[in-house]
C-alpha cells in the first residue's frame, strides 16, 4: 500500500461530514469501533447491502456479527490496526439471506482511541472465481472427451482391415495413414506422410484420380474409381468422403484391392453385409426374438439402452425383463402380432439393468414366413421428443435434476406454486373425466365443496360455466 505524499497539504480543510462522505464512497461498509471492537457507527455504500446486513449493529461487538469460523480473525484484525502496513482480512457476516463475505482493513483515527474499519464486498469476486472454476472444469471435460475420441479413432483406424488414407483435398498430399496402408505400400508412415497420391498410382491413373478428386470436392460424393497402383501394378477401387478440419478441406480415402476382382453376382451378398452393418450401428434399438419373446439377437443400441455389457447377456432372456410393465406390455405386443402381424408406435418404457428408464415407442412385425418363425422389434427412445413437444402446463417435472435446473431462474415460491397449480388442474381434470363432467360428484371425489370446485374451474379455465 502507498499513501499520499503530502496528506496534510492535500486534505487540509476537510470537515467531519466531508471525511465521512469520502469514507462511505470508498468502501462498501464502514464501521467506527472503539478499542474493544464495539461498533459505534456504521455507513454503507449501497442501500441493498444495508438491507442485507441489517442496521442494528450499533452497540454490538464486531465479533458478534460474524460467523463462527470468522471469530478468531477479529482479535487479529484489532491487533493489526496499529500497523499501517497490515493487510486486509476476510470475514463472513451472518445475514438473514445467508453469509456475506467482506474484506476489512482497520486503521486508527488519528490520536483518538477509535478505529475505522473499511470493508469491501467480496461476493462479486467469489462469483467470478466460481465461474472460472466451472469454466476450467468444462474445458477439462471437453479435453477429456477429445482425448477419448482421438483414442477411439486411433484404435478404429488400426483395427479395420481396409486401407485408409487422409489426404489434403487441394494438393493431394497424404496427411495420415493406417497400418494397412503401410503394409500395402511397404513404407513406414513417416515416409508415406507428405507424399502425393500421384506418387502411389500408376501413370495411367493419375489424371483420372485428379479429376475424381475435383468432382468429389464439388459434389461432396463420387462413385468408386478404378485405379492401378504403382505397387506391382495392382488393381484397386478408391472411394472417398470429404470433410473439413481446422478450415482445411481433407478427404478420407478407402482403397479396396478385392473390389475389382469381386464378381457381379456377389453384389447381393455385399448388400446383405451392408444391411447387417446398418442394423448393428443404427441408433434405434432392434431386437429379434422367438415367438415367445425370448431374445435371439440385438443390436448395439439395445445393449446400450438395457445397460448391458454385451449382446450375449441379452440372448435367451425374455424381452419382458426390460419393458416397463412386466407381464403386461409383452403380452399385449404378442397378442397383437398374432392377430394383425404388426404393431406400430406402442408406447411404453424400457428399464436398464442399473435402474435407468426411458420412454420408448415400439414397432414390431411377425416374420412367420421365414424358415424359423420369429418376431422383430424396433425400439425408439422418445424422451427428448416428448420433453420438447409436450405441453408444459400439463406435464410435471420428471426428475429432481429438472427441478434443480430451475433454481436461480425461478424463485422457490413460484416453483412450488406452479407445481401445485399443475397438480390441482390434473386432479380436477381426472375427477371430471371419471364422473362424466358431473361437478357435484367431482367435488365430492376431491373432498371439496361445490363452490370451491367452481372457483378452481374458473381459475384454470376448465369447463363451460
Amino acid at each position: 500500500m502507498k499513501n499520499f505524499k503530502a496528506p496534510r497539504k492535500a486534505l487540509t480543510g476537510l470537515d467531519a461530514e466531508s471525511v465521512a462522505a469520502l469514507i462511505s464512497a470508498s468502501a462498501d461498509v464502514a464501521l467506527v469501533l472503539d478499542a474493544e471492537g464495539i461498533i459505534l457507527d456504521t455507513a454503507y455504500g449501497s442501500d441493498e447491502l444495508s438491507r442485507e446486513l441489517g442496521t442494528d449493529w450499533i452497540g454490538k461487538a464486531l465479533i458478534d456479527t460474524v460467523s463462527l469460523d470468522s471469530r478468531p480473525k477479529i482479535p487479529l484484525l484489532l491487533a493489526d490496526a496499529a500497523d499501517p502496513a497490515s493487510g486486509a482480512r476476510q470475514v463472513n457476516h451472518v445475514a438473514p439471506g445467508g453469509s456475506i463475505p467482506l474484506s476489512y482493513t482497520l486503521r486508527k483515527l488519528g490520536s483518538q482511541p477509535l478505529l475505522i474499519a473499511l470493508g469491501r464486498d467480496l461476493r462479486a469476486l467469489a462469483s467470478l472465481q466460481q465461474r472460472l472454476i466451472e469454466a476450467e472444469q468444462s474445458l477439462e471435460r471437453d479435453y477429456s472427451r477429445l482425448r477419448l475420441a482421438e483414442a477411439r479413432y486411433r484404435l478404429l483406424s488400426q483395427s479395420v482391415r481396409d486401407v485408409m488414407l487422409i489426404i489434403d483435398a487441394g494438393n493431394q498430399k497424404i496427411l495420415e495413414v493406417n497400418p494397412q496402408a503401410e503394409r500395402l505400400f511397404a513404407l513406414a508412415s513417416q515416409r508415406l506422410v507428405g507424399k502425393t497420391m500421384s506418387d502411389l498410382l500408376a501413370q495411367e491413373s493419375r489424371n483420372a484420380f485428379a479429376d475424381w478428386v475435383v468432382m468429389l470436392r464439388r459434389a461432396g460424393r463420387a462413385e468408386e474409381l478404378a485405379v492401378t497402383l504403382d505397387v506391382d501394378g495392382a488393381h484397386a477401387r478408391v472411394s472417398g468422403a470429404p470433410f473439413r478440419q481446422e478450415n482445411a478441406s481433407n478427404i478420407m480415402l478407402r482403397i479396396d484391392l478385392a473390389a475389382e476382382a469381386a464378381p457381379v453376382a456377389g453384389a447381393r451378398s455385399l448388400v446383405a453385409e451392408r444391411l447387417q452393418q446398418l442394423v448393428h450401428v443404427l441408433p434405434d434399438a432392434l431386437v429379434l426374438t422367438s415367438p415367445e419373446g425370448r431374445v435371439l439377437a440385438a443390436n448395439r443400441a439395445f445393449v446400450d439402452m438395457a445397460q448391458l455389457a454385451s449382446e450375449e447377456q441379452a440372448r435367451n432372456e425374455t424381452l419382458d425383463r426390460w419393458l416397463g410393465r412386466p407381464g403386461v406390455d409383452l403380452g399385449v405386443l404378442l397378442a397383437n402380432l398374432r392377430q394383425a402381424g404388426s404393431v406400430r408406435l406402442f408406447a411404453t418404457s424400457l428399464r436398464g439393468e442399473h435402474g435407468a428408464t426411458a420412454e420408448v415407442e415400439i414397432s414390431a412385425v411377425s416374420l412367420s414366413e421365414s424358415v424359423e418363425p420369429c418376431l422383430g422389434f424396433a425400439i425408439r427412445n422418445v424422451d427428448r421428443r416428448r420433453s420438447v413437444t409436450g405441453k408444459v402446463t400439463r406435464e410435471l417435472p420428471r426428475s429432481v435434476e429438472q427441478l434443480t435446473e430451475l433454481v436461480g431462474r425461478v424463485s422457490l415460491k413460484e416453483l412450488v406454486r406452479e407445481t401445485t397449480d399443475v397438480i390441482e388442474r390434473l386432479c380436477i381434470e381426472a375427477a371430471l373425466d371419471l364422473t362424466g363432467d358431473n361437478r357435484a360428484s367431482a367435488a365430492e371425489m376431491l373432498g371439496l365443496s361445490r363452490q370451491s370446485l367452481y372457483v378452481k374451474l374458473r381459475r384454470y379455465g376448465l369447463g363451460d360455466l
